[in-house]
């Protein structure tokens, strides 16, 4: 689960590229108070990161790529460091919208708007309208997400449904998460060297392949995507079997 070494890897070595990927955006506070800067300036580099691993996605023929911006028990933070945050998904939406959708990028979130202003969930609402159509690349913005909470909402919708007892399945089920539609991560990055998947993803990444780098977020550039890719593609996917079943 680890990040193999640092080396000179280049794209012929991509023998295995998934076609989804998840990244638990770690570690923008450490990166900043280790600058003597403040927990707001780390969010803020981690913003101006992502911008940049889009780029690596679309470079790298990745399809999909769901991030990890903000969950359910990130509002037991200070409150200064949550305002700072809001304010800051909302000035990204302002500046990078509009270049996202001339790129081909579908922008979608998900989790729930509940607890967000009106006038941020409105600038979700825009952008994901805006580029709903696109279809070189899809970024999951899972904001205000829990795994569990998701679990629990696609419960509720399927009982408000009246859905028969015999017909609950794997894929009913799937068919009400927020991620219905899409196929499940192949690969679940963790930057700043933790070892847990805190709340993200928790049904759809249960044979999804698992990396962890120390590298903390806003840090972790094309070259160490890369890397995750190739430690991907020296994985064998077994999905229960044995290997000579594979």
């Amino acid at each position: 689960m680890t990040g193999g070494e640092r080396g000179g890897d280049t794209a012929s070595a991509l023998t295995s590229v998934p076609r989804h990927v998840g990244i638990i955006m770690d570690g923008n506070g450490r990166w900043a108070q280790e600058r003597g800067l403040s927990r707001t300036s780390g969010h803020r580099a981690g913003a101006e990161n992502l911008r940049e691993i889009v780029k690596a996605c679309v470079r790298f023929g990745i399809q999909i790529l769901t991030v990890y911006a903000f969950s359910t028990e990130n509002w037991r933070r200070p409150q200064p460091e949550v305002q700072g945050l809001m304010w800051l998904v909302g000035r990204v939406i302002d500046s990078e919208a509009e270049e996202l959708n001339r790129n081909g990028v579908c922008v979608r979130h998900i989790g729930s708007l509940s607890r967000l202003s009106e006038g941020l969930r409105k600038k979700i609402q825009w952008a994901t309208e805006l580029t709903r159509e696109n279809k070189r690349l899809i970024v999951n913005v899972a904001f205000n997400y829990g795994g569990r909470a998701e679990i629990v909402s696609a419960v509720r919708k399927i009982v408000h449904d009246g859905v028969p007892l015999q017909e609950i399945d794997e894929t009913l089920i799937a068919s009400y998460l927020d991620t219905a539609g899409l196929p499940d991560p192949d690969l679940v990055i963790r930057t700043s060297g933790e070892m847990r998947l805190s709340n993200f993803l928790v049904w759809q990444a249960a044979y999804a392949e698992y990396y962890s780098t120390p590298t903390y977020w806003p840090d972790f550039d094309e070259e160490e995507l890369r890397r995750a890719i190739i430690e991907f593609g020296n994985r064998q996917r077994r999905f229960g079997l044995v290997s000579s079943q594979v």
